[in-house]
């Protein structure tokens, strides 16, 4: 009977013990869980790092436009800068350059072509000299960034506009010159019913 208490005793004793070095190993891997994160993160890192650029990646791609505002078009050489082409104008009407010969019954003019400019589309003569009749009725409108606007006649716009051809940029004569670019508007027959000056600084 002693042996068989003392082997139940000591089987009793070592289960207790068992159990005390599993639930302190159990408490010790929980308490250094947290420690060791550097050296599970070796273990997860691929996960961390693979997150953050997926997370990264979308951004990258919309960040350009919001920083760049609209996408320059066809990215031509200045296209950064956003103003390389004019807005669409109405049917028979478009940009040109009157040039010497313009006459009280004819305008003598230029098509024009678009480039780039810092504050505004620019317009560049082109191609040969057209002419276009006055309609009876044609009237001109004379802009300007140092003078009040004007509507004038086709004997005061023909007038002005040899004015500055004769002498661009000119501020004394009967009203001061711009840059030379006009919008014309012709009717169904092709001729000249309005110009429009393009106030330039």
């Amino acid at each position: 009977m002693r042996y068989n208490g003392g082997s139940f005793f000591m089987s009793a004793s070592r289960r207790l013990l068992a159990t005390a070095l599993v639930a302190t190993a159990a408490f010790g891997l929980a308490a250094c869980g947290p420690d060791n994160s550097s050296d599970q993160g070796a273990g997860s890192g691929s996960n961390t790092a693979s997150a953050a650029p997926t997370a990264a990646a979308p951004a990258s791609p919309t960040a350009a436009p919001a920083g760049t505002g609209k996408p320059a078009p066809s990215g031509t050489p200045g296209s950064e800068e956003g103003f390389c082409t004019h807005d669409p104008l109405p049917a028979g009407q478009k940009w040109i350059y009157p040039v010497k010969g313009t006459t009280a019954t004819n305008l003598v003019y230029k098509e024009t072509k678009d480039v780039c400019g810092v504050d505004d589309v620019g317009f560049d003569p082109v191609g040969p000299d057209k002419t276009a009749a006055f309609a009876p009725a044609a009237k001109g409108h004379l802009r300007s960034v140092i003078a009040a606007p004007k509507d004038v006649n086709v004997a005061d716009l023909v007038k002005h506009i040899t004015e500055c051809l004769a002498t661009p940029h000119n501020e004394k004569g009967s009203y001061p010159c711009s840059a030379g670019d006009y919008k014309l508007a012709l009717d169904a027959s092709g001729k000249v019913t309005e110009l429009w000056e393009r106030p330039h600084s």
